[in-house]
């Protein structure tokens, strides 16, 4: 009879990556490797420095970076994705184009919602 392994490294041919950027450290807690990551596009150190903190055992350090990005991911979210990440980069002056059809520009209050988390995040705007 086989058994269930006693760690989530044990599962040594499963990759397993977060697709949630609100549930960063909970996947890597659970043998996740990393993130695959909208935040990463208007914060990458941030992520990046979330990833790398866990790994190498500051988890409490991680824990704080992941805690302050919620507000950010929250707005990155408040509508049908890619809008609000488009958005926000067109904010940083990336200059990434317009959406096309048929997504929409973001609603006035989501975008001014945006606006605010990014620069209470840190981000500069152009």
């Amino acid at each position: 009879m086989e058994t269930f392994p006693r760690s989530p490294r044990q599962f040594l041919w499963l990759e397993l990556y977060s697709g949630n950027d609100d549930q960063v450290l909970p996947i890597l807690s659970l043998g996740g490797l990393g993130v695959i990551s909208v935040l990463s596009n208007v914060a990458p150190k941030e992520t990046h420095d979330m990833v790398m903190k866990f790994l190498e055992g500051d988890t409490k350090g991680a824990a704080k970076i992941q805690i302050n990005a919620i507000p950010l991911i929250n707005a990155l979210f408040c509508e049908v994705n890619p809008i609000p990440v488009k958005t926000a980069l067109n904010l940083m002056g990336m200059n990434v184009g317009p959406l096309r059809m048929p997504l929409c520009e973001m609603e006035e209050a989501n975008k001014e919602t945006l606006i605010k988390a990014m620069k209470d995040f840190g981000i500069k705007l152009a």
